[in-house]
């Protein structure tokens, strides 16, 4: 699993056991990003739909979500990432603009990444493309040099940046899924039906393409243009690049229309109290859907809050911020269900959404 700004590993013991206590067969992840909470979804027999808007998102998805294990030749899997490891590394895109004139992943390791890359071009068509570029993708992150998003890389290089980068089977799971690359908004009303739906939307204005651009052009392989010290592809600044869920102004009505529109009995919601939403109006969004309960549960917040902001040549400029937040889950539907869910976590709920 990649490091991922978004990741939900901590909510995912919580949400599995919300997904079961709901006897649900079927789900939706409609912002799946590294699919951690779609696979916890699956793991559990769900048939799960993972959306998401980015490319790599889709990618991953295709991988976890949408391909079953039983249906998948684990003998030919395991002889093409051996094939691919041996592959002698040559330098091409990748080394240029992410390993020397920015410093995301070492040469040596960037020169395998191209050869790698390059060989999955003309596969894109094989059932096992996803599996392997996901394999690439998830190798690439353990020899990266960053905090854990690429706005930006270390002065230094990290430690593991000195290791050799290393294809690895993916960890798939039984039973089929779906993978949908769009907007939420968009495709809302047009998914389902579905036992449970997970919302989990982005929480301010950075996007994750931006965030991430780096695995964008690793799944795009389109050698784009770049801009700024991070070598974010130009794609980043356009519109389309963007969704309401960035935009203040525009994200209450598109939270409420997403809501409202996906078609599932049940809708579990996660948000925290550090965005541009506060308890109240989350709850106010999901009082339509039914019956309302909130839970709210201490986290830590990502490590560059403890960090602080730097510059180009590494020195500190801004302060750290808080190291703990609130994050919350909204529980949606038949009352009768959703007190279910939630009887085992009386001490977290929120009185409010009572």
């Amino acid at each position: 699993m990649i490091k991922y700004i978004g990741s939900k590993r901590r909510l995912v013991p919580l949400l599995s056991d919300l997904f079961v206590r709901s006897g649900a067969s079927s789900a939706l992840d409609m912002f799946s990003g590294t699919t951690r909470v779609a696979q916890a979804f699956k793991a559990h027999g769900a048939h799960v739909t993972a959306v998401d808007i980015t490319r790599y998102g889709e990618v991953l998805a295709n991988c976890y979500v949408a391909t079953d294990s039983d249906l998948v030749d684990h003998g030919r899997l395991a002889a093409e990432v051996g094939r691919l490891n041996g592959l002698a590394g040559r330098a091409g895109y990748f080394t240029r603009t992410f390993c020397h004139d920015a410093r995301y992943v070492q040469p040596f390791n960037g020169e395998r990444v191209d050869a790698i890359r390059d060989d999955l071009e003309g596969r894109r068509d094989d059932p096992l493309f996803p599996l392997l570029l996901t394999s690439l993708i998830e190798a690439t992150d353990r020899v990266d040099s960053t905090t854990g998003v690429q706005m930006a890389y270390l002065k230094n290089w990290a430690p593991r940046s000195h290791n050799h980068l290393e294809l690895r089977v993916p960890n798939l799971l039984p039973g089929p899924g779906a993978a949908v690359r769009g907007n939420a908004v968009d495709l809302a009303a047009g998914l389902g039906p579905f036992d449970l739906a997970y919302l989990d939307p982005p929480y301010n204005q950075h996007r994750y393409m931006a965030n991430y651009h780096v695995w964008e052009t690793l799944v795009a392989w389109d050698d784009p243009d770049h801009y700024g010290v991070a070598n974010k592809r130009v794609e980043c600044r356009e519109p389309h690049a963007s969704s309401p869920f960035n935009r203040k102004p525009l994200m209450p009505d598109a939270l409420r229309s997403v809501i409202a529109d996906v078609d599932a009995r049940i809708v579990v919601l996660s948000y925290n109290d550090e965005s541009w939403l506060g308890l109240g109006e989350l709850v106010d969004a999901c009082s339509g859907r039914g019956h309302v309960a909130a839970l709210a549960f201490e986290s830590g917040r990502y490590v560059g809050a403890a960090i602080g902001i730097h510059n180009r040549e590494g020195r500190r400029v801004g302060s750290p911020g808080r190291r703990r937040n609130l994050e919350y889950v909204l529980v949606a539907g038949p009352e009768e269900t959703v007190e279910h869910m939630i009887a085992p976590y009386g001490g977290a709920r929120v009185r409010q959404a009572a």
